[in-house]
């Protein structure tokens, strides 16, 4: 009996083994990514003549509530034809901070606004096109 743990212990610390390590890079390997789940102004992948209109643009700014990121897209809201669904914030792991909706019939701009607190690091911030997919771009604070 205490064979039989033993075999199954061995056999799951194995496999342990070879999946760990690409788990914990894929963090680290996410710009590689680019062109396939996201584009970057360094991979704008087939949308090479779209960065300019899809790529957030990132200002950050002190304030008495802490940091605060504004985010905006270059990119016209026409309808539901053709505008920018949303923009994400994420932090140095690719883990949630914040999003913000646009609604094309009401919100002119994709302009956002985020107050982060006492954040520091890196954070990325997704700019997702209805029609040009999604736009990452990061910055250091």
């Amino acid at each position: 009996m205490h064979r039989r743990n033993f075999v199954a212990w061995l056999s799951a610390g194995s496999v342990s083994a070879l999946i760990a390590p690409r788990i914990a890079s894929a963090a680290s390997n996410c710009e590689k990514m680019a062109g396939g789940v996201f584009y970057t102004k360094k991979n704008p992948g087939r949308w090479s003549g779209k960065v300019g209109g899809h790529l957030p643009q990132l200002e950050i700014s002190k304030t008495a509530d802490g940091i605060r990121l504004k985010v905006m897209t270059a990119h016209e809201m026409r309808g539901f034809e053709h505008y920018i669904v949303k923009h994400v914030v994420l932090d140095q792991d690719y883990r949630f901070i914040a999003e913000k909706m646009f609604d094309p019939q009401k919100d002119q701009v994709p302009l956002s606004e985020f107050q982060l607190g006492s954040f520091r690091g890196r954070i990325h911030v997704l700019s997702v096109c209805n029609k040009h997919d999604t736009w990452l771009n990061h910055t250091e604070i």
